[in-house]
């Protein structure tokens, strides 16, 4: 499956870069594409069926980028998906196209779990001290877990950075029971 998602992504990353359209308008459209195939178990049904004809799957696909106003490259992304019968993959893909984009663009994807919801100049400052520590621009997904007690947990990729006072307490834990 992963070769599948990477090989699309890939792809739609390119055309969508090679084409100098807007990337986060485009990601949004896939975003919202695939939300749509995911709530409607029909769409799904039609799009997956062997027995109905691509043109009609297409002829669907036409009317809903239409109606929502979805870019061409992104209605023709998805009747690729439709003619090589990867629909089902969807989601995986444009989450890989997510993580394509924000590699080339040079932006570094991070969770930032906090105790309570922040406010817009603790997530600017927040985010620019992640910015220092990455080298690259941030696009940052905030969360908030009451269980943290205070502070944050930020993840960029594989990476933690645990400034929670949960986190504190647990070290501490650790260095005296050691």
């Amino acid at each position: 499956m992963a070769t599948v998602t990477n090989t699309y992504a890939k792809a739609f990353a390119d055309a969508v870069l090679d084409g100098k359209l807007d990337p986060a308008k485009t990601l949004s459209e896939a975003q919202a594409l695939a939300a749509l195939v995911n709530e409607s178990k029909e769409l799904r049904e039609v799009w997956d069926a062997p027995s109905i004809p691509a043109e009609q799957k297409r002829a669907v696909l036409d009317a809903i980028s239409q109606r929502e106003g979805f870019s061409r490259t992104t209605r023709n992304f998805m009747a690729v998906l439709i003619d090589h019968r990867r629909t089902n993959f969807l989601a995986a893909i444009v989450k890989q196209f997510e993580a394509e984009l924000n590699q080339r663009l040079g932006f570094a994807e991070a969770e930032i779990t906090s105790a309570r919801d922040l406010g817009d100049n603790e997530k600017r400052t927040l985010e620019a001290q992640v910015e220092k520590l990455t080298g690259k621009k941030v696009r940052a997904h905030y969360q908030r877990d009451p269980n943290l007690l205070g502070g944050a947990v930020i993840r960029i990729g594989s990476t933690i950075y645990d400034g929670s006072v949960s986190g504190q307490l647990e070290k501490i834990r650790q260095t005296l029971s050691s």
